[in-house]
């Protein structure tokens, strides 16, 4: 990644598809400071005309992935956050360039190496797309105060719902990484996520008259369980939106907390768009999930917890924030920042739901055209306007980590706690981990906000499958040796005679050819362990590489090594390979059938339920090349489900077992 901010590199793949916009109609009842962000339709000025160079957005540009799908919606709000009031100020404005109107980027277009931190572009000039456009009736003014946002967190009423959380200290972890580290643990409030605060906090600011009519939010997750805690303690009546496919563990707890639960729609698109509709008609309150001050300053009151709990807050170097529209992190750095601007703040991001970091590089809010859903309470595509614009001035930076290295995390919490927090409550201690060994820091002092625990079970089994890679435990890697007799045994004996390195998978078929592939896993117990090993190979005439880093084969292709298709002309002849984000619902797969057989053949399908609400599914398709504009224009109607090119790594692991 490069160490500046500036252009990324562009992708050379199909541009991704663009869902359909809302229905006019509905966009006329809609108020042009929520059409602005995503709902559809042309932007507004302050005076309700049209500003004819803003794109057309969707209601689906913001986010996906199940839980994190609550955080869909930015009700805009701008935010300037300045040590002097610059409420006159002018600010530079500038529209997207042309080429850059309907760009979605991929997350690969940017990576970062384990514990890197990436750059932040505080300098170029802001964009009106990223404006906000403040309220009329002022109500929000406070943000362009001095220490407008200080203030308001020392005031927030998130304690009429929410508890001060402990501040542990991680032993093990400590031990390990030979610093102090320390677990801040939101995953214990009442309803196992911080989200209660800001969602609280955004109600208490409402009017009574406004309490009365009630409010509404659309959510799959923790934002939902908050609403509907906060209405409960306010007197006032929640109506939670969801999908169809919610499970009812998620729904039943919305309901026990005395909220009206309405399904409706198949997809998180749907249910926003019915949501924002019913908000306007009904007269309802819409409690937007981050990109609002109220909500930002609700949050910001962890910050303020953890200077207070910390015995020496000299001592305290970094505070590392799990970031998915960016709330949390806005929130805590806006009070930290202001007592403490020495502390470093800084983010964690999935690798492949990267978009605030993305977005800091190039100092503009980017559109992801899709993210992966494993840590769905981070997943979003695009970051709100307020919280980029808070984050862009306040955080030093994000750190990206893998989901081997966030089950890895998991892991790590429970051995400690005996809690198993959800994936994207454990992505701050997967980079809290990265950052402090890559810059090989010792003897500091860091917090990791925990930041849920409502995980799915069912998602047990793929954090099991991917804990011990990402604690660098157990390696995954490929050999080629020659198809001979006494091969396999000159290979053991070349690898692993004279050690205890044991074997823990181990997948191989012969084939007609001078050598053979196998794929096969060892249990390490140091990297000077697995590179001896690996240097004895190659040395050997067997070479092997490490495939730990390819998602997909620690998801996918280990399942189907062995299974390379018999043809008659070799291999399958137009094969495309690619990943799918399916969503999990009933109907979904003859959806998807209908939509390309019989016309096109499936070569391939690598399934399995992790209990997420999309899952992520490596298919194969025989598309001769006259025919790939018909597909495409085929994968352009399945608004539900995204496609996605397999990374250049796994395409050449596809080359070696499944070809």
């Amino acid at each position: 990644m490069k160490s500046s901010a500036g252009p990324l590199p562009s992708f050379s793949g199909r541009r991704p598809s663009v869902p359909r916009t809302a229905d006019p109609r509905l966009l006329a009842r809609i108020p042009c400071s929520l059409r602005d962000v995503g709902f559809g339709g042309r932007g507004c000025a302050k005076n309700g005309s049209s500003t004819p160079h803003r794109r057309e957005a969707s209601v689906s540009e913001g986010v996906t992935g199940p839980e994190a799908l609550e955080d869909a919606l930015d009700v805009p709000v701008s935010l300037v956050v300045e040590e002097q009031d610059d409420s006159a100020n002018e600010k530079v404005k500038f529209e997207r360039g042309a080429d850059e109107v309907d760009r979605a980027f991929f997350p690969h277009e940017f990576v970062a190496s384990p514990g890197e931190l990436t750059p932040v572009d505080r300098t170029s000039p802001a964009l009106a797309e990223d404006e906000y456009e403040e309220p009329e009736n002022g109500s929000q003014s406070w943000r362009t105060k001095k220490n407008g946002y200080l203030l308001e967190i020392l005031k927030a009423k998130v304690y009429d719902v929410a508890v001060q959380t402990p501040l542990d200290k991680a032993e093990k972890l400590s031990m390990q990484t030979g610093n102090t580290l320390l677990l801040k643990r939101e995953d214990l409030q009442p309803v196992f996520s911080f989200k209660l605060r800001g969602a609280y906090n955004k109600m208490a600011s409402l009017s009574k008259e406004e309490l009365r009519n009630g409010v509404i939010c659309s959510s799959a997750g923790n934002h939902a369980q908050g609403v509907a805690l906060g209405a409960s303690k306010l007197g006032c009546h929640a109506t939670i939106c969801m999908p169809t496919s919610t499970p009812s563990i998620k729904i039943d707890a919305v309901k026990r907390l005395g909220a009206t639960v309405e399904l409706v729609g198949e997809s998180y698109q749907e249910t926003q768009a019915y949501a924002l509709e019913k908000s306007v008609e009904d007269g309802l309150a819409f409690v937007a999930p981050y990109d609002d001050p109220y909500t930002i300053a609700g949050q910001g009151t962890i910050g303020k917890e953890i200077l207070e709990q910390i015995h020496n807050q000299e001592d305290l170097d970094t505070i590392f924030v799990a970031v998915g529209g960016g709330g949390l992190i806005a929130g805590i750095a806006c009070y930290v920042k202001t007592i403490r601007p020495d502390i470093k703040v800084i983010g964690v991001e999935p690798s492949e739901a990267n978009a605030m970091a993305m977005s800091l590089a190039k100092g503009k809010r980017v559109r992801l055209s899709y993210v992966d859903s494993f840590a769905d309470g981070v997943a979003v595509k695009q970051v709100g306007k307020e919280t980029f614009r808070l984050c862009r001035k306040l955080v030093d930076g994000v750190v990206l980590v893998d989901n081997s290295a966030v089950s890895a995390a998991i892991k790590d919490v429970y051995n400690e706690t005996r809690s198993i927090l959800e994936p994207a409550g454990a992505v701050a201690v997967a980079g809290a981990k990265a950052y402090l060994k890559r810059h090989n820091i010792k003897g500091s002092t860091a917090v990791a906000v925990c930041s849920g625990a409502n995980i799915n079970f069912n998602n047990l089994r793929l954090v099991a499958d991917l804990a011990d890679v990402g604690a660098n435990k157990e390696a995954m890697l490929t050999t080629k040796i020659p198809e001979a007799n006494g091969a396999f045994k000159r290979f053991v004996d070349l690898g692993l005679s004279g050690t205890d390195i044991m074997v823990t998978e181990f997948k191989y078929r012969f084939t007609a050819g001078a050598d053979a592939h196998i794929l096969w896993s060892v249990a390490i117990r140091s990297a000077l362990e697995l590179t001896e090993m690996m240097n004895r190979l190659n040395d050997g005439g067997f070479p092997t590489t490490d495939i730990s880093d390819v998602e997909e084969a620690l998801e996918f292709v280990r399942g189907f090594v062995g299974g390379r298709p018999r043809c008659y002309m070799g291999e399958v002849p137009h094969e495309k390979v690619m990943k799918v984000t399916f969503p999990e619902r009933v109907g979904a797969l003859r959806t998807f059938l209908e939509e390309f057989s019989p016309r096109w053949n499936f070569t391939m399908f690598c399934y399995r339920n992790f209990g997420s609400q999309a899952t992520s599914i490596l298919i194969g398709v025989q598309v001769p090349p006259h025919e790939q504009a018909s597909f495409d224009g085929h994968v352009e109607k399945l608004e539900d489900f995204t496609f996605s090119p397999i990374s250049e790594k796994a395409n050449d692991l596809y080359k070696m077992f499944l070809k």
